[in-house]
Protein backbone atom coordinates (compact mmCIF):
# COMPACT_ATOMS: atom_id res chain seq x y z
CA UNK A 1 0.00 0.00 0.00
CA UNK A 2 1.07 3.74 -1.18
CA UNK A 3 0.38 6.08 1.14
CA UNK A 4 0.79 9.19 -0.86
CA UNK A 5 -0.93 11.59 1.88
CA UNK A 6 1.68 10.96 3.80
CA UNK A 7 4.72 11.20 1.70
CA UNK A 8 3.25 14.75 0.49
CA UNK A 9 2.02 15.75 3.90
CA UNK A 10 6.05 14.81 5.15
CA UNK A 11 7.59 17.27 3.04
CA UNK A 12 5.83 19.91 5.30
CA UNK A 13 8.23 19.08 8.18
CA UNK A 14 11.54 20.41 9.19
CA UNK A 15 14.43 18.82 7.14
CA UNK A 16 15.53 17.35 10.69
CA UNK A 17 12.40 16.06 11.42
CA UNK A 18 12.15 12.03 12.37
CA UNK A 19 11.36 10.06 8.74
CA UNK A 20 7.83 9.43 8.05
CA UNK A 21 8.05 5.79 7.45
CA UNK A 22 10.44 3.23 8.85
CA UNK A 23 11.04 -0.37 7.42
CA UNK A 24 8.37 -2.62 6.61
CA UNK A 25 7.19 -5.41 9.03
CA UNK A 26 9.43 -4.51 12.49
CA UNK A 27 7.41 -6.86 14.15
CA UNK A 28 4.51 -8.67 12.21
CA UNK A 29 2.91 -7.76 8.80
CA UNK A 30 -0.40 -6.63 8.80
CA UNK A 31 -2.87 -8.88 7.86
CA UNK A 32 -6.01 -8.61 6.13
CA UNK A 33 -8.65 -11.54 6.50
CA UNK A 34 -11.05 -12.87 4.36
CA UNK A 35 -12.87 -14.39 6.96
CA UNK A 36 -16.28 -15.57 5.10
CA UNK A 37 -16.41 -15.87 1.09
CA UNK A 38 -20.21 -15.65 0.66
CA UNK A 39 -21.07 -11.92 -0.67
CA UNK A 40 -24.37 -10.17 -1.85
CA UNK A 41 -22.77 -8.98 -4.87
CA UNK A 42 -20.95 -10.89 -7.79
CA UNK A 43 -18.74 -7.78 -8.64
CA UNK A 44 -16.67 -7.96 -12.11
CA UNK A 45 -13.12 -7.54 -10.65
CA UNK A 46 -13.51 -10.33 -7.28
CA UNK A 47 -10.40 -11.82 -6.26
CA UNK A 48 -11.94 -13.78 -3.91
CA UNK A 49 -14.61 -15.31 -6.80
CA UNK A 50 -17.34 -14.45 -4.07
CA UNK A 51 -21.10 -15.25 -4.92
CA UNK A 52 -24.27 -15.61 -2.46
CA UNK A 53 -23.70 -18.73 -1.02
CA UNK A 54 -22.35 -20.37 1.77
CA UNK A 55 -18.72 -22.34 1.15
CA UNK A 56 -17.83 -25.45 3.24
CA UNK A 57 -14.49 -25.53 5.78
CA UNK A 58 -14.04 -21.94 6.99
CA UNK A 59 -12.93 -21.22 10.29
CA UNK A 60 -15.44 -21.51 13.43
CA UNK A 61 -15.69 -18.75 15.99
CA UNK A 62 -13.34 -20.95 18.21
CA UNK A 63 -10.40 -21.03 15.52
CA UNK A 64 -11.02 -17.79 14.17
CA UNK A 65 -10.20 -16.94 18.57
CA UNK A 66 -7.17 -19.22 18.38
CA UNK A 67 -5.50 -17.58 15.21
CA UNK A 68 -5.94 -14.39 16.53
CA UNK A 69 -4.29 -15.29 19.68
CA UNK A 70 -1.13 -16.68 17.42
CA UNK A 71 -1.18 -13.31 15.56
CA UNK A 72 -1.38 -10.79 18.59
CA UNK A 73 1.17 -12.72 20.27
CA UNK A 74 3.85 -12.93 17.07
CA UNK A 75 3.53 -9.15 16.69
CA UNK A 76 0.87 -8.38 14.40
CA UNK A 77 -0.48 -4.96 15.07
CA UNK A 78 -3.52 -4.31 12.18
CA UNK A 79 -6.12 -6.87 11.15
CA UNK A 80 -8.30 -5.94 8.30
CA UNK A 81 -11.66 -7.90 8.13
CA UNK A 82 -12.71 -9.10 4.76
CA UNK A 83 -14.69 -11.48 2.77
CA UNK A 84 -16.71 -11.99 0.52
CA UNK A 85 -19.02 -9.50 2.49
CA UNK A 86 -17.90 -9.70 6.34
CA UNK A 87 -21.00 -8.51 7.06
CA UNK A 88 -22.89 -11.51 6.16
CA UNK A 89 -20.56 -13.54 9.04
CA UNK A 90 -22.72 -14.23 11.77
CA UNK A 91 -20.05 -13.85 14.43
CA UNK A 92 -18.50 -10.68 13.02
CA UNK A 93 -19.11 -8.19 15.47
CA UNK A 94 -18.26 -11.18 18.05
CA UNK A 95 -15.00 -11.25 16.16
CA UNK A 96 -14.22 -7.51 15.78
CA UNK A 97 -15.32 -6.87 19.53
CA UNK A 98 -12.60 -9.29 20.48
CA UNK A 99 -10.13 -8.16 17.89
CA UNK A 100 -10.36 -4.33 19.16
CA UNK A 101 -10.46 -5.59 23.22
CA UNK A 102 -6.79 -7.61 22.00
CA UNK A 103 -5.28 -4.13 20.69
CA UNK A 104 -5.33 -4.95 17.33
CA UNK A 105 -6.28 -1.99 14.86
CA UNK A 106 -9.40 -3.37 13.17
CA UNK A 107 -10.79 -2.54 9.85
CA UNK A 108 -13.50 -3.71 7.84
CA UNK A 109 -13.70 -3.85 4.18
CA UNK A 110 -17.11 -4.30 3.44
CA UNK A 111 -18.91 -3.56 -0.32
CA UNK A 112 -21.08 -0.98 1.76
CA UNK A 113 -24.90 -2.67 0.52
CA UNK A 114 -25.75 -4.13 4.10
CA UNK A 115 -24.69 -0.86 6.23
CA UNK A 116 -28.32 0.12 7.05
CA UNK A 117 -29.88 1.78 9.85
CA UNK A 118 -30.60 -1.79 11.33
CA UNK A 119 -27.23 -2.63 12.30
CA UNK A 120 -25.19 0.88 12.06
CA UNK A 121 -25.24 0.80 16.35
CA UNK A 122 -23.71 -2.63 16.62
CA UNK A 123 -21.21 -1.27 13.86
CA UNK A 124 -20.49 2.20 16.01
CA UNK A 125 -20.19 0.14 19.25
CA UNK A 126 -17.04 -1.76 17.69
CA UNK A 127 -15.29 1.21 17.47
CA UNK A 128 -13.81 0.12 14.03
CA UNK A 129 -10.98 2.09 13.11
CA UNK A 130 -11.48 2.25 9.89
CA UNK A 131 -14.12 1.44 7.31
CA UNK A 132 -13.34 0.85 3.88
CA UNK A 133 -16.36 0.73 1.35
CA UNK A 134 -16.17 0.87 -2.46
CA UNK A 135 -17.44 2.93 -5.21
CA UNK A 136 -16.44 1.64 -8.79
CA UNK A 137 -17.36 4.58 -10.25
CA UNK A 138 -20.77 6.61 -10.49
CA UNK A 139 -24.43 5.04 -10.37
CA UNK A 140 -24.66 3.00 -13.27
CA UNK A 141 -21.05 2.42 -13.48
CA UNK A 142 -20.83 0.91 -10.27
CA UNK A 143 -23.99 -0.94 -10.83
CA UNK A 144 -22.32 -2.43 -14.04
CA UNK A 145 -19.48 -3.51 -12.07
CA UNK A 146 -21.00 -4.80 -8.72
CA UNK A 147 -23.85 -6.81 -11.30
CA UNK A 148 -26.66 -5.46 -8.96
CA UNK A 149 -29.31 -2.45 -10.07
CA UNK A 150 -29.41 -0.52 -6.22
CA UNK A 151 -25.54 -1.59 -5.26
CA UNK A 152 -24.28 2.23 -5.36
CA UNK A 153 -27.39 3.98 -3.80
CA UNK A 154 -27.11 1.30 -0.87
CA UNK A 155 -23.13 1.67 -0.59
CA UNK A 156 -23.48 5.26 -0.67
CA UNK A 157 -25.44 4.91 2.26
CA UNK A 158 -23.62 2.77 4.08
CA UNK A 159 -20.45 5.52 3.84
CA UNK A 160 -22.94 8.10 5.04
CA UNK A 161 -24.42 5.78 7.96
CA UNK A 162 -20.55 5.48 8.80
CA UNK A 163 -19.40 9.07 8.83
CA UNK A 164 -22.51 10.07 10.47
CA UNK A 165 -21.76 7.50 13.35
CA UNK A 166 -18.22 9.18 13.66
CA UNK A 167 -16.12 6.48 12.12
CA UNK A 168 -13.59 6.89 10.13
CA UNK A 169 -15.06 5.78 6.25
CA UNK A 170 -12.88 5.73 2.95
CA UNK A 171 -14.22 5.25 -0.67
CA UNK A 172 -12.44 2.75 -2.59
CA UNK A 173 -11.73 2.49 -6.21
CA UNK A 174 -10.64 -0.03 -8.46
CA UNK A 175 -8.87 1.67 -11.55
CA UNK A 176 -10.24 0.29 -14.75
CA UNK A 177 -10.33 2.08 -18.53
CA UNK A 178 -14.20 2.43 -18.25
CA UNK A 179 -14.31 3.77 -14.71
CA UNK A 180 -10.93 6.26 -14.74
CA UNK A 181 -12.71 9.08 -16.79
CA UNK A 182 -15.11 9.28 -13.51
CA UNK A 183 -12.25 9.33 -11.19
CA UNK A 184 -13.14 13.71 -10.90
CA UNK A 185 -16.68 12.65 -10.06
CA UNK A 186 -15.54 10.66 -7.02
CA UNK A 187 -13.39 12.80 -6.09
CA UNK A 188 -15.87 15.07 -5.85
CA UNK A 189 -18.30 13.14 -3.84
CA UNK A 190 -15.45 12.43 -1.57
CA UNK A 191 -15.51 16.18 -1.06
CA UNK A 192 -18.72 16.87 -1.25
CA UNK A 193 -19.62 13.75 1.26
CA UNK A 194 -17.17 15.13 3.49
CA UNK A 195 -15.24 11.58 3.34
CA UNK A 196 -11.83 11.31 5.28
CA UNK A 197 -10.48 8.15 3.08
CA UNK A 198 -9.53 7.85 -0.51
CA UNK A 199 -8.08 4.19 -1.97
CA UNK A 200 -7.52 3.39 -5.57
CA UNK A 201 -6.35 0.12 -6.41
CA UNK A 202 -4.99 -0.61 -9.44
CA UNK A 203 -6.55 -3.81 -10.99
CA UNK A 204 -4.39 -7.08 -10.51
CA UNK A 205 -4.55 -9.94 -11.93
CA UNK A 206 -6.67 -12.47 -9.58
CA UNK A 207 -9.66 -14.10 -9.63
CA UNK A 208 -12.30 -12.40 -11.71
CA UNK A 209 -9.92 -9.40 -12.12
CA UNK A 210 -7.61 -12.14 -13.67
CA UNK A 211 -10.68 -12.77 -16.12
CA UNK A 212 -11.05 -9.36 -16.57
CA UNK A 213 -7.27 -8.20 -17.13
CA UNK A 214 -7.96 -6.66 -20.55
CA UNK A 215 -10.14 -4.26 -18.94
CA UNK A 216 -7.58 -3.18 -17.13
CA UNK A 217 -6.52 0.73 -17.56
CA UNK A 218 -4.34 1.46 -20.69
CA UNK A 219 -1.21 2.58 -19.53
CA UNK A 220 -2.18 6.35 -20.52
CA UNK A 221 -5.19 5.99 -18.54
CA UNK A 222 -3.14 4.92 -15.10
CA UNK A 223 -0.97 8.05 -15.65
CA UNK A 224 -3.35 10.72 -16.16
CA UNK A 225 -5.30 8.99 -13.16
CA UNK A 226 -2.68 9.27 -11.16
CA UNK A 227 -1.36 13.04 -11.66
CA UNK A 228 -4.86 13.70 -10.74
CA UNK A 229 -4.65 12.49 -7.56
CA UNK A 230 -1.20 13.62 -7.08
CA UNK A 231 -2.69 17.30 -8.02
CA UNK A 232 -5.58 16.95 -5.44
CA UNK A 233 -3.06 15.71 -2.33
CA UNK A 234 -1.29 18.74 -2.94
CA UNK A 235 -4.00 20.93 -2.98
CA UNK A 236 -4.94 19.66 0.20
CA UNK A 237 -1.52 20.17 1.69
CA UNK A 238 -1.56 23.48 0.51
CA UNK A 239 -5.31 24.72 1.56
CA UNK A 240 -4.20 22.60 5.09
CA UNK A 241 -6.48 20.07 4.91
CA UNK A 242 -5.46 16.49 5.84
CA UNK A 243 -7.49 14.10 4.04
CA UNK A 244 -5.37 10.62 3.39
CA UNK A 245 -5.14 8.96 0.00
CA UNK A 246 -3.52 6.04 -0.71
CA UNK A 247 -3.04 3.53 -3.46
CA UNK A 248 -2.38 -0.38 -3.82
CA UNK A 249 -1.23 -3.11 -6.45
CA UNK A 250 1.09 -1.19 -7.96
CA UNK A 251 4.56 0.60 -6.55
CA UNK A 252 5.93 2.03 -9.37
CA UNK A 253 3.20 4.70 -7.65
CA UNK A 254 6.48 6.12 -5.60
CA UNK A 255 8.58 6.05 -8.57
CA UNK A 256 5.86 8.01 -10.68
CA UNK A 257 5.50 10.32 -7.48
CA UNK A 258 9.03 11.14 -8.11
CA UNK A 259 8.65 12.16 -11.75
CA UNK A 260 5.54 14.13 -10.66
CA UNK A 261 7.50 16.16 -8.00
CA UNK A 262 10.39 16.79 -10.25
CA UNK A 263 8.26 19.10 -12.49
CA UNK A 264 6.00 20.54 -9.49
CA UNK A 265 8.28 20.82 -6.37
CA UNK A 266 11.69 19.85 -7.29
CA UNK A 267 13.31 21.15 -3.77
CA UNK A 268 11.40 18.47 -1.69
CA UNK A 269 12.84 15.86 -4.51
CA UNK A 270 16.01 14.80 -2.51
CA UNK A 271 14.06 14.25 0.54
CA UNK A 272 10.73 13.19 -0.92
CA UNK A 273 12.93 9.76 -2.59
CA UNK A 274 14.79 9.07 0.83
CA UNK A 275 11.63 8.64 2.39
CA UNK A 276 10.23 6.40 -0.45
CA UNK A 277 13.77 4.31 -0.56
CA UNK A 278 12.87 3.56 3.15
CA UNK A 279 9.83 2.59 2.44
CA UNK A 280 10.80 0.32 -0.14
CA UNK A 281 7.78 -0.76 -2.08
CA UNK A 282 5.64 -4.10 -2.36
CA UNK A 283 5.44 -5.79 1.13
CA UNK A 284 4.04 -9.05 0.16
CA UNK A 285 5.61 -11.79 1.91
CA UNK A 286 7.11 -9.30 4.45
CA UNK A 287 4.25 -6.58 5.55
CA UNK A 288 1.45 -7.96 4.29
CA UNK A 289 -0.28 -11.31 4.72
CA UNK A 290 -3.33 -12.59 4.10
CA UNK A 291 -5.73 -15.52 5.63
CA UNK A 292 -8.62 -16.57 3.47
CA UNK A 293 -11.52 -18.17 4.54
CA UNK A 294 -10.46 -22.07 4.96
CA UNK A 295 -7.61 -20.66 6.69
CA UNK A 296 -5.13 -20.70 3.81
CA UNK A 297 -2.40 -18.36 4.45
CA UNK A 298 -1.15 -16.21 1.45
CA UNK A 299 2.19 -13.85 0.37
CA UNK A 300 -1.04 -11.33 -0.22
CA UNK A 301 -4.85 -11.00 -1.24
CA UNK A 302 -3.93 -11.33 -4.27
CA UNK A 303 -2.17 -14.77 -4.39
CA UNK A 304 -5.34 -16.97 -3.49
CA UNK A 305 -3.99 -19.28 -5.95
CA UNK A 306 -0.97 -19.95 -3.94
CA UNK A 307 -0.68 -21.37 -0.42
CA UNK A 308 2.11 -21.53 1.99
CA UNK A 309 -0.05 -23.47 4.37
CA UNK A 310 -3.07 -23.67 6.99
CA UNK A 311 -3.37 -22.30 10.58
CA UNK A 312 -5.89 -25.37 10.50
CA UNK A 313 -2.68 -27.19 10.95
CA UNK A 314 0.04 -25.36 11.82
CA UNK A 315 0.31 -21.66 13.40
CA UNK A 316 0.62 -18.45 11.75
CA UNK A 317 3.64 -18.09 13.57
CA UNK A 318 5.40 -20.86 12.45
CA UNK A 319 4.53 -20.67 8.93
CA UNK A 320 5.18 -17.19 8.11
CA UNK A 321 8.58 -16.76 8.80
CA UNK A 322 9.38 -20.33 7.02
CA UNK A 323 11.88 -19.09 3.69
CA UNK A 324 11.90 -23.00 2.59
CA UNK A 325 8.68 -21.61 0.15
CA UNK A 326 10.67 -20.55 -2.55
CA UNK A 327 8.33 -18.27 -3.60
CA UNK A 328 8.37 -16.68 0.16
CA UNK A 329 12.12 -17.19 0.20
CA UNK A 330 12.78 -15.15 -2.67
CA UNK A 331 10.20 -12.05 -1.80
CA UNK A 332 11.80 -11.91 1.56
CA UNK A 333 15.28 -11.17 -0.19
CA UNK A 334 16.25 -7.56 0.05
CA UNK A 335 17.04 -7.54 -3.38
CA UNK A 336 14.14 -9.63 -4.90
CA UNK A 337 15.78 -11.66 -7.96
CA UNK A 338 13.28 -9.69 -10.55
CA UNK A 339 13.78 -10.24 -14.50
CA UNK A 340 13.54 -7.69 -17.37
CA UNK A 341 12.67 -4.55 -17.45
CA UNK A 342 12.96 -4.65 -13.36
CA UNK A 343 16.48 -6.28 -13.66
CA UNK A 344 17.72 -2.67 -14.17
CA UNK A 345 15.17 -0.25 -13.56
CA UNK A 346 16.63 2.89 -11.36
CA UNK A 347 13.76 2.82 -9.25
CA UNK A 348 13.66 -1.35 -7.97
CA UNK A 349 14.96 0.11 -4.62
CA UNK A 350 11.83 2.10 -3.94
CA UNK A 351 9.40 -0.45 -5.83
CA UNK A 352 10.62 -4.09 -4.89
CA UNK A 353 9.85 -4.84 -8.27
CA UNK A 354 6.39 -4.09 -7.76
CA UNK A 355 3.20 -7.08 -8.43
CA UNK A 356 4.67 -10.46 -8.62
CA UNK A 357 1.44 -11.72 -8.73
CA UNK A 358 0.52 -10.02 -12.35
CA UNK A 359 4.11 -11.26 -13.16
CA UNK A 360 3.35 -14.70 -12.43
CA UNK A 361 -0.48 -15.23 -14.11
CA UNK A 362 1.01 -13.27 -17.07
CA UNK A 363 4.21 -15.50 -17.57
CA UNK A 364 3.97 -18.26 -15.47
CA UNK A 365 7.21 -16.72 -13.81
CA UNK A 366 7.22 -15.39 -9.86
CA UNK A 367 10.00 -13.07 -10.99
CA UNK A 368 9.43 -11.78 -14.38
CA UNK A 369 8.94 -8.07 -15.11
CA UNK A 370 5.42 -6.52 -14.49
CA UNK A 371 3.44 -6.07 -17.01
CA UNK A 372 1.27 -3.32 -14.87
CA UNK A 373 4.34 -1.33 -14.34
CA UNK A 374 3.40 2.04 -16.66
CA UNK A 375 6.86 4.12 -16.13
CA UNK A 376 8.59 3.73 -20.13
CA UNK A 377 11.94 2.45 -20.70
CA UNK A 378 13.22 5.92 -20.39
CA UNK A 379 12.24 6.76 -17.23
CA UNK A 380 13.58 3.87 -15.64
CA UNK A 381 16.51 4.78 -16.96
CA UNK A 382 17.01 1.67 -19.50
CA UNK A 383 19.53 2.35 -21.97
CA UNK A 384 18.75 2.14 -25.36
CA UNK A 385 21.63 -0.33 -26.41
CA UNK A 386 20.34 -2.53 -23.32
CA UNK A 387 16.98 -2.64 -24.83
CA UNK A 388 18.22 -3.45 -28.61
CA UNK A 389 20.04 -6.55 -26.86
CA UNK A 390 16.80 -7.26 -25.10
CA UNK A 391 14.78 -7.72 -28.74
CA UNK A 392 17.52 -9.17 -30.56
Amino acid sequence: MFRLSRYLHALQRPAGAPPTATPIAPTGPVVIWNLVRRCNLTCLHCYATSTDRDFPNELSTEQVFAVMDDLRAFGVPVLILSGGEPLLRPDIFEVSRRAKGMGFYVGLSSNGTLISERNIDAIRAVGYDYVGISLDGMRSTHDRFRQRIGAFDEALRGIRLCRDAGLKVGMRLTLTQDNAPELPELLGLMASEGIDKFYLSHLNYAGRGYKNRRQDAHHRITRQAMELLFDTCWADLQAGRRREFVTGNNDADGAFLLLWAARRCPEHLPRLEAMLRRWGGNASGVGIANIDNEGRIHPDTMWWDYSIGNVKERPFSVLWPDTSDPLMAGLKLKQRPVQGRCTDCRYRPLCGGNSRTRAWRTSGNFWAEDPGCYLSDEEIGLVPARIERKAG
